[in-house]
């Protein structure tokens, strides 16, 4: 198996390139478990944010799985925090300063900006079944393109597990 490395390019290019990496990664692998590790470490490993993992939905709470990074909040509940919300309200919410969306949970400290994207069931439902937290510590971190290709990554890893 190759390794992943940080690569160089714009963001577009970089994210490219990743999409590429991950199809590879999933091939062949149903385990939504397996694929979420490995998503989470390829995102980590190519853009070196703070913290990246998922939050699974588990009756009325995320529980954490798969990351990358420093000890994080283990269970969040549902509409609290950036993760809870993007949940809720079942859509990516992108936050520029942590520090100023209501209710943050700070896990860390160092975390300065954030972005939470959905992942949905396969079936008709379409029902929130995880969410993809990624941390920066610096603020203002993310914007469009992140969130288009990390919605991208999230759906393509719905539909194929």
């Amino acid at each position: 198996m190759e390794t992943l490395q940080i690569k160089t390019g714009t963001k577009e290019e970089m994210y490219k390139t990743l999409v590429q990496q991950l199809h590879g990664l999933w091939e062949g692998e149903t385990d939504l478990i397996a694929n979420l590790a490995n998503t989470a470490a390829a995102i980590h490993q190519t853009f070196g944010f703070h913290w990246v993992g998922f939050y699974r939905v588990v009756g009325e709470q995320l529980v954490l799985g798969p990351f990358q990074g420093p000890i994080a909040c283990t269970r969040i509940a549902f509409g609290k925090g950036v993760c809870g919300t993007a949940w809720k309200e079942a859509k990516t919410q992108l936050v520029p300063d942590v520090d100023l969306f209501p209710g943050h949970i700070a896990c860390s400290a160092l975390s300065r900006s954030e972005i939470v994207v959905p992942v949905f069931s396969s079936d008709y439902q379409k029902q929130v079944v995880a969410v993809l937290d990624i941390d920066s510590s610096s603020l203002n971190d993310f914007d469009e393109t992140d969130q288009r290709f990390l919605e991208k990554i999230c759906l393509e890893l719905s539909n194929g597990t």
